[in-house]
């Protein structure tokens, strides 16, 4: 069911779009952790540090597709709100061309340059052999993420987000099922982990986009409105681009951390891993609530409402900060039994590391669930190079006192993990001030 969000009560209208987001990537996080438990557990602490990096090198990468989907939904968004329909049909043609051939591009470099990754993450000798095998399957993936994320972003924009919603869940049990036949049953290894998630992929990925061109008018493009238009890839590209930057670039600079935290050894490693999907799990429901945000806004900016933009930011700031604090405290108090999910009993240095992670990065979460709401405010007002500066603005002083903190001798790796929360909330602080001068100078043209 398509949601018009120009109407109604305005947090109603935001929670009730938001929830099925929430409850999709719940499921996939839930699958994440039984990846990570399912590997920890079986497969040994090498295998999981293996994992856990190939993780944040995957999330890099596809974070370049999910910017340049985001960023197409966020303009069929605007464009769903101005009732443009002709143009909305040219812009899905003019974008799904676009993010198709840089996929194909992407998927060719990620398989190009497989064998350099061992020098750029820094990765330990004994940890190389289960992250290339771990890579070399998953890397089949990539497509399929395309395909999922493309079409959960166009129907999201029409304000439907329950049925990406289904498709993800199936795909999230199917993913969890395989993996315990392919990692116990038949003892495939880190191989079998990377198998399941790609057929799990696939799945969603073929699912959602057989529905979309079944059950969405504005895919029945007629001919005349399927040719590229310079004009049209322009505009595209002035929302994805710069979207994709800003997802890259963020992931890029967790890239870069990941890369320090394996020079520390596979202990810091595989406590990084393991308190990453704890650490994504708890902020999880901020982000999809800020992606949810950035649709209301797009909606009602393209309607001309900027009432309803106001109130929506005001509310969706007090709802993200409350929810922040809350699962800051949980985190903060039950650090090491959510640890010990993942770590056998012998692996209490790994324990250890991954509770000082959570209780000193996990205290804020009210600064990455502000600086969430920010992103997409900025991509749904048109000013997507705002996005951009924040995130540079947050990851490069995370990446620079990380890199800074953890030559003094008397901090290490815990300078890298209060790199963290410093970087959010100088980022946040900006936001909110050049917000304000927005609104003050909208307020005076009027």
């Amino acid at each position: 069911m398509n949601r018009d969000m120009t109407q109604g009560s305005v947090m109603k209208s935001m929670f009730l779009f938001a929830i099925p987001m929430i409850l999709g990537n719940l499921l996939q996080q839930c699958y994440n952790i039984a990846d990570t438990l399912i590997v920890g557990k079986y497969l040994g602490k090498n295998a999981l540090a293996a994992v856990g990096s190939s993780f944040t090198l995957m999330t890099f990468l596809t974070s370049i597709l999910l910017g340049l989907c985001m960023g197409s939904g966020t303009f069929f968004s605007i464009r769903f709100g101005e009732r443009e329909e002709q143009r909305l049909k040219e812009g899905i043609c003019a974008s799904f061309t676009l993010i198709f051939f840089l996929t194909i591009l992407l998927n060719l470099l990620a398989y190009f340059f497989l064998d350099g990754i061992e020098v750029f993450m820094k990765v330990p000798k004994e940890v190389w052999g289960d992250m290339r095998v771990y890579l070399a399957v998953i890397f089949g993936g990539i497509f399929a993420t395309f395909l999922y994320n493309y079409f959960a972003s166009l129907l999201r924009a029409l304000g439907n987000s329950l049925v990406p919603l289904v498709f993800l869940a199936v795909s999230t049990v199917l993913n969890i099922l395989l993996d315990l036949w392919f990692v116990i049953d038949l003892q495939w290894g880190v191989a079998g982990a990377a198998a399941a998630t790609v057929i799990a992929q696939y799945m969603s990925g073929v699912g959602i986009s057989f529905y979309a061109f079944v059950r969405v008018p504005y895919l029945k493009i007629a001919k005349k409105e399927r040719r590229v238009r310079g004009e049209c890839l322009r505009e595209i590209a002035s929302f994805s681009v710069l979207t994709c930057i800003q997802q890259s670039v963020m992931n890029l600079g967790i890239l870069m951390v990941q890369g320090l935290v394996n020079s520390f050894g596979s202990v810091v490693m595989a406590a990084f891993a393991a308190a990453v999907k704890i650490d994504a799990f708890a902020y999880m429901p901020v982000q999809d609530f800020g992606n949810a945000f950035s649709t209301f806004i797009a909606q009602n900016h393209g309607a001309g409402k900027q009432e309803r933009v106001s109130e929506g930011f005001r509310g969706a700031v007090f709802a993200s900060s409350v929810f922040g604090v809350i699962v800051s405290v949980l985190v903060f108090i039950f650090a090491r039994p959510l640890m010990a999910m993942f770590v056998d009993m012998d692996g209490e240095d790994i324990i250890e590391e991954g509770v000082r992670y959570l209780r000193i990065e996990g205290v804020f979460y009210c600064g990455i669930a502000c600086l969430f709401l920010l992103y997409g405010l900025y991509r749904a007002l048109g000013k997507p190079e705002m996005s951009v500066v924040l995130t540079v603005l947050s990851l490069g002083t995370r990446v620079f006192l990380a890199y800074l903190l953890s030559k003094i001798p008397a901090l290490g790796v815990i300078g890298i993990w209060w790199s963290v929360p410093i970087g959010w909330f100088l980022a946040d602080a900006v936001g909110f001030f050049y917000y304000f001068v927005y609104c003050r100078r909208e307020e005076s043209k009027k």
